[in-house]
């Protein structure tokens, strides 16, 4: 047999081997969609996806490729997947990759590798140690006898663990033969967490002897927000959840929506005259008790998660309940009894109703003739946008704004990726994010530093056809650090000349409006009854001063 026959079967066609093995099984376990930059070392394997039914989108950059991963796969049922080429594929997609490992993002990437014996190959790194400094889980095929249960690991890994995971593919296991199969794809089905009986009724009578209970959701009560609110209705308790959850509690009488450097007035009084403190899947770390001072002098506090290891990790906690937060909810409530008013009076009811928001809240209009006050411009999107809306925010001095005041209609429509504090990733996770959401309308917030950084994948969203609207919060300037260091200090380093982004989105083929007033939003409602295309909004901002989240961020460098 001739080494081309040996390649082939005996129809003609090209034998299987461990990259299309690779692709066809994490179909088989249920991806959504895969993105990446295609390069010799990634071509196959990509293409076994493509041909096994996966969606994929090809990005300008591997970096946007990665956050399209991430804002994908915190939105959907199913996990993204991201594929990379070996070696300086990986490192373009390692800030992305960081964000999405911080954040306990179930995502799987797909990164080619040398072979074990090409020693001096211009792409050879370190992968296994460049992977696990970011947090991610580095994994690995070993040959073409393990193929099917490494694939199954690292899915697993992925979507019961929560984690995010770099499979890696070395090229000369890749091109090896495979299996004809691996079987039916099926995986072990993961029990939720029970908690257990006498922290249950530890937290039963913390609950019965509280006067003013505050529930706080974090990402770890995504999936168990049914339950937490039921719980709270018996328990007297208002609800709140940390940025990444927002949207959970949406359409309760009692919410508060965030808690943390985001809160309104109001919601920060309550959070911080609560004498009892339940973090449901939410680390209760400074971001979201604002270093402490949202949690008051006296008030208890405990902790649910299914994780062990974050029980106590931020903050002393006087309970910590070790199980998962929908099967700790039901058991709470079928011991507690019903009708305790708690924090729940009329009095605090009508405050809510006409104070629960930023857009409720009186502020000083900052606006000049030629910058729009951002906290304005923020409420007037948030009018002019329909409820039905994915939103997606990049970090930088503006984020408070649209986080604050563009509500969302519940937990599947805002993407946060603040865990690595890098700007940049709001305009691919956003991307991301439109395609784990199809049916709602795309908007992402982002500074003017943080869009440039990333206006690559401005082609991509283009291309893809799909109405998109771009907000930039446009100071000129990297705004944390300006407002951070002052005017005394040397500022030549973190500011720049006005740039006319609308012309530059024009550029790429998307619509640019320019925003300076009010009355030039009438370009954006216009744009918003026909929703055609991408919208780039650039928006003019008056200076803050600022943002009122600003200095507790910097506490925390």
């Amino acid at each position: 047999m001739s080494e081309a026959d040996a390649r082939s079967d005996h129809d003609g066609r090209p034998a299987r081997t461990v990259a299309t093995a690779v692709g066809a099984r994490l179909a088989e376990l249920g991806v959504g969609a895969a993105f990446g930059v295609v390069g010799s070392g990634n071509f196959e394997v990509t293409n076994a996806l493509v041909s096994a039914g996966v969606p994929f989108v090809a990005a300008r950059h591997e970096g946007g490729a990665a956050s399209m991963t991430d804002g994908y796969s915190r939105l959907s049922a199913l996990p993204g997947v991201l594929t990379v080429h070996q070696g300086c594929g990986l490192t373009n997609a390692m800030t992305g990759i960081g964000e999405a490992a911080k954040s306990r993002t179930p995502m799987i990437v797909l990164a080619a590798d040398t072979a074990g014996s090409a020693v001096l190959s211009n792409f050879r790194i370190d992968q296994d140690a460049l992977v696990r400094s970011v947090g991610a889980v580095s994994d690995r095929v070993y040959g073409p006898a393990s193929v099917i249960a490494d694939v199954d690991r690292a899915y697993r890994t992925a979507v019961h663990g929560r984690r995010t995971v770099v499979l890696n593919l070395p090229l000369d296991v890749q091109a090896a033969p495979a299996p004809a199969s691996g079987g039916r794809a099926t995986l072990p089905v993961s029990l939720p967490v029970r908690p257990a009986t006498d922290a249950v009724s530890a937290l039963v009578a913390m609950i019965e002897t509280a006067e003013r209970p505050v529930f706080v959701a974090g990402r770890g009560g995504r999936g168990a927000g049914r339950e937490i609110a039921a719980l709270a209705e018996r328990a007297g308790a208002l609800v709140a959840t940390s940025a990444v959850a927002n949207g959970l509690f949406e359409g309760e009488e009692f919410r508060l929506g965030i808690s943390g450097g985001f809160s309104s007035p109001l919601a920060a009084e309550l959070i911080a005259g609560a004498d009892l403190v339940v973090g449901w899947g939410c680390a209760l770390n400074m971001w979201t008790m604002r270093h402490g001072t949202l949690i008051g002098e006296g008030t208890r506090v405990v902790q649910v998660d299914d994780d062990d290891a974050a029980l106590g990790a931020h903050r002393p906690v006087d309970l910590g309940v070790h199980g998962d937060c929908a099967a700790t909810a039901r058991d709470v409530a079928a011991l507690l009894g019903s009708g305790r008013t708690g924090y729940r009076t009329p009095e605090v009811a009508e405050r809510l109703r006409t104070s629960r928001w930023w857009n409720q809240t009186p502020t000083e209009d900052l606006s000049t003739a030629d910058r729009i006050d951002p906290r304005v411009l923020s409420s007037e999107l948030d009018r002019l946008l329909p409820a039905e809306r994915v939103v997606a925010i990049d970090s930088g001095n503006f984020m408070g704004y649209p986080s604050a005041y563009l509500r969302v209609p519940d937990e599947y429509a805002f993407c946060f990726t603040q865990a690595f504090q890098a700007i940049g990733l709001g305009l691919a996770s956003g991307i991301g994010a439109m395609l784990a959401q199809p049916s709602r309308l795309a908007v992402v917030g982002t500074g003017d530093g943080g869009f440039l950084m990333a206006i690559s994948e401005l082609e991509t969203a283009v291309r893809l056809g799909r109405p998109m609207m771009i907000v930039v919060y446009d100071d000129a300037a990297y705004g944390a650090e300006v407002h951070h260091f002052g005017a005394a200090a040397n500022l030549s380093t973190v500011t720049f000349p006005d740039t006319d982004i609308a012309a530059i989105a024009r550029g790429y083929g998307a619509t640019g409006v320019t925003v300076r007033t009010v009355a030039d939003l009438a370009d954006v409602e216009k744009w918003v009854v026909d929703q055609i295309g991408v919208l780039v909004v650039d928006a003019k901002i008056a200076s803050d001063g600022g943002s009122w989240w600003l200095a507790e961020a910097f506490r925390g460098h």
